[in-house]
């Protein structure tokens, strides 16, 4: 399994700023070596920030965007243009101002009235785009994921049947509060990614954060963080210096800030 590795950035900016150079970078190696960049994108505040340093990069003279395919790591069941909607976010962070065709976007059905159903059909249409029938495994470029503070990512919560899943792309789910009915990629559907991306910031992720990358050896279904570990690709975590602030690497000052 994929050892970690963390990125220490002062703040908020910084880390958007030192993603989005990431980001950029992984498009241009993917688009090179296989002629396309394929995305599954997170909800969440950071992230959100990471969209909009993005955009506003000029990043389109760095990267080919037309060459990019955008996918959900997960999604609330709620309409497009609800204002829980992760589409609706990226679509007005990323997508709009990067002037993205909608050809390239691969949304998540979340106003589907039955989730189950919503889950089988997405996994269907991933298949379909990335030509792996099952039992095959489709690859991302890149997987980009949050952390919530019970320890889940994308919507896979703590002991919930979603984390059992071992032949699945894509399942329904529940979340313990919000917006309840979800629709998430699986676990190991995120580790067969070729580089997967935690974005954290923020001093209330201390402790979760020191939970998930210090407090356990193995994986923890209470700690569903602690299941993504990527099968030969990169695990990259990208936290500011208030939320690695009870890390044993950060108390010792041992930080790394470049690619």
């Amino acid at each position: 399994m994929t050892a970690p590795e963390l990125r220490i950035m002062d703040d908020g900016t910084e880390l958007a700023r030192e993603a989005a150079d990431l980001v950029v970078w992984l498009g241009g190696e993917a688009i090179a070596a296989n002629g396309r960049f394929r995305v599954a994108l997170s909800g969440g505040t950071t992230p959100r920030t990471l969209y909009g340093t993005l955009a506003g990069l000029n990043s389109s003279r760095r990267m080919d965007w037309s060459k990019a395919e955008f996918f959900f790591g997960d999604e609330r069941c709620v309409p497009p243009d609800h204002p829980e909607s992760n589409f609706r976010m990226a679509q007005e962070t990323l997508f709009q101002p990067l002037r993205i065709g909608q050809q390239q976007i691969f949304r998540m059905p979340g106003e589907a009235p039955d989730p189950e159903r919503a889950a089988r059909q997405y996994e269907t249409m991933i298949r379909t785009q990335f030509e792996t029938p099952a039992p095959a495994w489709p690859c991302f470029d890149l997987v980009l994921l949050g952390l919530g503070e019970d320890g889940h990512t994308a919507s896979l919560f703590p002991g919930t049947p979603a984390l059992d899943e071992k032949d699945r792309l894509v399942v329904s789910s529940q979340s313990p509060k919000g917006v309840k009915a979800r629709l998430t990629l699986t676990v190991p559907a995120i580790n067969r990614a070729r580089t997967v991306v935690f974005l954290v910031s923020g001093a209330g992720k201390e402790a979760i954060v020191r939970s998930v990358l210090e407090g356990t050896k193995g994986e923890d279904r209470s700690l569903p963080a602690t299941m993504i570990r990527p099968a030969q690709g990169r695990l990259i975590w990208f936290l500011d210096r208030v939320a690695a602030a009870g890390l044993t690497i950060a108390k010792q000052g041992m930080v790394s800030h470049e690619e």
